[in-house]
């Protein structure tokens, strides 16, 4: 403004002057300039305060680093929001030294004037020779309204130290490189080669262990065990075929018909009858009450005492009791059967079903 009042004034005095020296093309001249030199500061003070308004700067986060540290440089530039600013273009290498590592894009943010607005990009960048480096100002190439021009950022400075070295303690030993965290690909090479050992050794101890007990090394599974009734008829039916009572060995027979009968109840209800006497066994199914019927209980206690006269009394049973024993024992491994049992229930099951559907 007083810029303005300044050139207003003198063109007044050189009007003034022209005016007194009475030259009508004098004065013509001098107030055309006069005019003409108000509108170009005019026009020079509108730019100028629009630029005010433009602030471009350059900083780091930190201006003191190590050889090989990283540091950001931040360029920003505040401005209003019908200004457009174009970013200068930061090379890789900043005065051969620095060296620019990764850029990031430019964010905008909004300031507390709504009118303006702020617009930031960081780089990365680092030094590997110590020194005190000078980082330029950038140009940015600001639109005002049509009109194309550029404003600078200030300069920053880099200090790059090396490390401090004593050397009062002489030479020292070169320090190794760090080792990189193990990663699963090269410890799965070990891990597979140990559980190979380890298999190894199991397997000799194995094969040791079956040689010493005179086992195959490799066995072929057992076959599933048949169940006790299926083995009790089986033994029942080649005693009934040998028919050995009626070659007068009396004795052998009972033998082989009650070992046959133990043999199933052992497997059958889990009663040690092959270690039990006739009295111990009958008292085993006394004392569990609900295995077998009271005609099945009959039948078998008077086979195995009938057996027992035969083996240590010398008992001469008649041809009819011989086969009444052999029928004895077919009954009662028939009736006490797990499989008959689970007929059994399974039939009573269906007949309650149908049942209830005939009364629904």
């Amino acid at each position: 403004m007083q810029l303005k009042k300044d050139i207003l004034k003198s063109n007044k005095a050189q009007f003034d002057s022209a005016h007194c020296d009475c030259h009508p093309e004098r004065s013509r001249r001098v107030m055309n300039t006069g005019v003409m030199l108000l509108f170009i500061t005019l026009f020079l003070f509108a730019g100028t305060t629009q630029a005010q308004r433009i602030k471009a700067t350059a900083s780091l986060d930190s201006a003191n680093i190590l050889i090989g540290d990283q540091v950001k440089l931040f360029l920003e530039v505040d401005h209003p929001k019908d200004v457009n600013v174009q970013f200068p273009a930061v090379p890789d290498t900043i005065n051969d030294l620095i060296e620019v590592i990764s850029r990031s894009g430019v964010d905008t943010f909004e300031l507390d004037d709504e009118k303006l607005m702020k617009q930031i990009q960081a780089y990365t960048i680092t030094s590997f020779d110590s020194g005190r480096y000078r980082i330029p100002p950038y140009w940015f190439k600001i639109d005002v309204n049509g009109t194309i021009d550029s404003i600078p950022s200030n300069g920053v400075t880099l200090n790059v130290y090396t490390m401090q070295i004593d050397t009062t303690k002489g030479p020292t030993d070169i320090k190794m490189p760090y080792d990189a965290p193990l990663t699963l690909k090269e410890v799965t090479p070990y891990i597979l080669g140990v559980i190979l050992i380890g298999a190894i050794i199991f397997f000799l101890l194995y094969s040791i262990k079956r040689k010493k007990n005179n086992k195959p090394i490799f066995a072929r599974p057992a076959k599933p065990k048949e169940p006790p009734h299926i083995i009790a008829l089986r033994e029942l039916d080649r005693i009934k075929t040998e028919k050995v009572w009626q070659q007068g060995k009396t004795k052998q027979y009972y033998s082989e018909l009650t070992d046959t009968l133990r043999e199933y109840i052992e497997d059958r209800f889990g009663i040690r009858a092959m270690e039990q006497t006739t009295d111990e066994t009958v008292e085993s199914f006394r004392r569990q009450k609900g295995l077998v019927s009271d005609k099945n209980f009959a039948n078998l206690t008077q086979l195995l005492q009938m057996a027992d006269l035969v083996k240590f009394a010398k008992y001469q049973p008649l041809p009819d009791d011989d086969n009444l024993s052999l029928v004895n024992a077919y009954f009662f491994v028939n009736d006490t059967k797990k499989e008959e049992q689970k007929k059994a229930e399974e039939k009573a099951d269906d007949d309650e079903n149908v049942e209830e559907v005939e009364i629904k």
